[in-house]
């Protein structure tokens, strides 16, 4: 639309995106069948009303470190989708039996967390994930760093105004 501007600029203030140095936390949590469903189905109840999800994000929220983008905090990604395995003798599966292939619904949660976090900080939340998960061997990601955007909005002494558009 011609002459329209961005809400921020309406407001007097502009943004500045810049690229932030991340690492990347994912961690595949197992769901049930009526949490999948639910989930699939856009119903973000699910969120509270499943314990083992609730128990993950209730976690990962005591560690203001993770998903720490200046002015919005806990930000996080999910997906759904399927874990499979075979469990091998010596294992102690929560799911499935030895020598069987198994697929589990799970729910996917990303985060990130500032790359200059310490080690020490970073292995901390990590025991914590692997203590709470309910897998023998949890399926959790730790990336080296990448950039992701950051966002915050700056104000301005004199907002520009968009060509075209008519002073108020």
């Amino acid at each position: 639309m011609a002459g329209s501007r961005h809400p921020a600029e309406e407001r007097g203030r502009f943004l500045d995106v810049q690229l932030h140095p991340v690492r990347k936390l994912r961690v595949h949590w197992p769901i049930s069948g009526t949490t999948f469903g639910q989930l699939s189905k856009g119903e973000p109840d699910a969120f509270r009303d499943d314990p083992g999800i609730a128990h993950l994000l209730q976690a990962l929220a005591e560690f203001r470190e993770l998903g720490d983008f200046g002015n919005y905090k806990h930000v996080f990604e999910s997906s759904l989708g399927f874990e499979g395995f075979t469990t091998a003798e010596g294992a102690n599966p929560t799911l499935g039996r030895v020598g069987e292939q198994t697929l589990s619904p799970t729910f996917v949660f990303t985060t990130y967390f500032d790359a200059s976090l310490e080690d020490a900080a970073v292995e901390r939340f990590m025991r914590h994930l692997v203590d709470i998960h309910p897998w023998e061997v949890p399926v959790i990601e730790v990336t080296g760093p990448i950039s992701v955007s950051s966002t915050a909005l700056a104000p301005t002494a004199e907002a520009p105004m968009a060509e075209g558009a008519a002073a108020s």
